[in-house]
């Protein structure tokens, strides 16, 4: 039986917020290298947590409006960047 729950795309999202937090931390750095660093570290972050989140919402269904509208961007837009070609 599923439970609907994709354990590697979990699994994926926890280490990633561990990671996430770890970098907050450091971007609050007084050193500027180290905090740039950092900032660079969670832009990549965050393209990857959001690759996972739109697999995941297509997976479960839904539409490329749907996923625009909760990302704040145009359907075209995130159909561009997620979308198969």
């Amino acid at each position: 039986m599923s439970t609907g729950v994709d354990i590697r795309i979990a699994s994926t999202y926890v280490d990633n917020m561990t990671e996430a937090t770890d970098l907050a931390e450091r971007a609050g750095d007084r050193d500027p290298r180290v905090g740039l660093r950092a900032v660079a570290a969670l832009r990549r972050l965050l393209e990857q947590l959001e690759t996972v989140q739109v697999r995941s919402a297509r997976h479960q269904g839904w539409s490329w409006q749907e996923i625009a509208t909760e990302l704040g961007v145009s359907r075209q837009a995130v159909h561009k960047k997620y979308g198969r070609h």
